[in-house]
């Protein structure tokens, strides 16, 4: 009996971490294609336009990149509607060169296009296991929480705190249930996780209460999302999926532009933000090296991706091409000089892909 295609692979994480990696890379990039056709469907991108026309608010969300945290599947949103920053752990300071740039050139367009901006602030746990929650803050949901109160702190000391352009919103995701828990700027929590549709007419009142500084556009944007996370919550609680308590993946990216991958327990993501990028790195490869160690992946090898979006071809895609190039070279010795065991199983891939298509690249020079 020959082994299975990449297509044959359904959607489930322990099905493809057991393939040999030369599989499991092949259906990453079927996964990939697949994505970028959905996204370009007729269908996906009159959603997408007929979302923005009823809604103007522009939404961005930092968060870990735990596969687990899909938002727009856990709020019923269109793909592409919510503009995902991720890090290891959901750590961001706006302090850091990059991104600091790369925030108030995202708010400053939407100003220009006459929109406010909505930033989702995330932390991440489980109320089932303690041990599924954030490895990141060592599953401390109270050091999540407070970081990321830090983060809209610092939003607030560069966009100001009268809110009427910028707001920022913490939330907490509990990933048993993929149920979103609002934090009012009163102090009031939301857990959505006790609302059911019978108390859709009652959420305009109740989200007035706890963001009574929030702009009534925003309020109304930020509506739908809620609506959609108690729908959502409703169909968890009917399905039998499986939760995943330990470290099993196979994979490290590095870089922006990894919303095509919601999986758990498949990657590790570091985006490009932080200006020390070797430590990241380096507590990444300690899980992967775990991870083969302990026999939760297979030893034959495991991925290191580096992708750079870009928005236009020509000058922005070559530059993307070179930063790709660097953050692979730059991850790939990083992982060799701290874990040279790994170095042998190391296979690197690096890309760039389109903000307008979301077709990822691969480009050549595979190792």
């Amino acid at each position: 009996m020959t082994d299975p295609t990449p297509s044959q692979i359904n959607m489930d994480s322990s099905a493809i971490r057991s393939l040999p990696i030369k599989q499991r890379i092949d259906w990453l990039m079927e996964h990939a294609h697949r994505y970028a056709v959905v996204y370009q469907s007729p269908e996906s991108f009159l959603a997408r336009d007929l979302y923005n026309a009823k809604h103007n608010t522009a939404l961005l969300a930092l968060k870990c990149m735990d596969g687990r945290l899909n938002l727009p599947v856990a709020t019923n949103t269109p793909s592409g509607i919510i503009q995902p920053f991720r890090n290891l752990g959901g750590r961001f300071d706006l302090g850091w060169p990059h991104f600091g740039e790369v925030i108030e050139a995202q708010i400053r367009g939407m100003v220009k296009q006459g929109r406010r901006t909505l930033v989702l602030i995330t932390y991440h746990y489980s109320k089932g296991d303690h041990h599924r929650g954030c490895g990141g803050f060592n599953y401390d949901t109270d050091a999540a929480r407070t970081y990321t109160f830090g983060i809209k702190g610092q939003m607030e000391a560069i966009f100001g705190t009268v809110h009427s352009t910028v707001y920022p919103l913490v939330l907490g995701f509990e990933t048993d249930e993929d149920a979103i828990v609002l934090h009012g700027s009163n102090g009031e929590t939301l857990d959505l996780s006790t609302f059911s549709s019978m108390d859709f007419k009652s959420l305009p009142v109740a989200l007035a209460r706890l963001y009574p500084d929030m702009p009534d556009e925003m309020q109304e944007d930020l509506l739908p999302l809620v609506q959609g996370n108690i729908s959502h919550i409703a169909g968890v609680r009917q399905s039998n999926r499986t939760l995943e308590i330990v470290h099993h993946e196979w994979m490290i990216g590095i870089g922006r532009g990894f919303d095509w991958l919601h999986m758990p327990n498949l990657a590790l993501i570091i985006g490009p933000y932080s200006p020390d990028l070797a430590d990241p790195i380096s507590k990444a490869g300690g899980i992967i090296e775990a991870n083969m160690e302990y026999s939760r992946i297979p030893d034959d090898g495991f991925l290191l991706l580096a992708v750079s979006p870009y928005h236009e071809v020509g000058v922005a895609r070559a530059r993307a091409e070179l930063k790709s190039r660097f953050m692979a070279e730059f991850a790939t010795s990083i992982i060799r000089r701290d874990y040279p065991k790994l170095a042998d199983k190391l296979h690197v891939r690096r890309a760039v892909i389109s903000w307008q298509t979301r077709t990822l690249e691969v480009l050549n020079g595979h190792t």
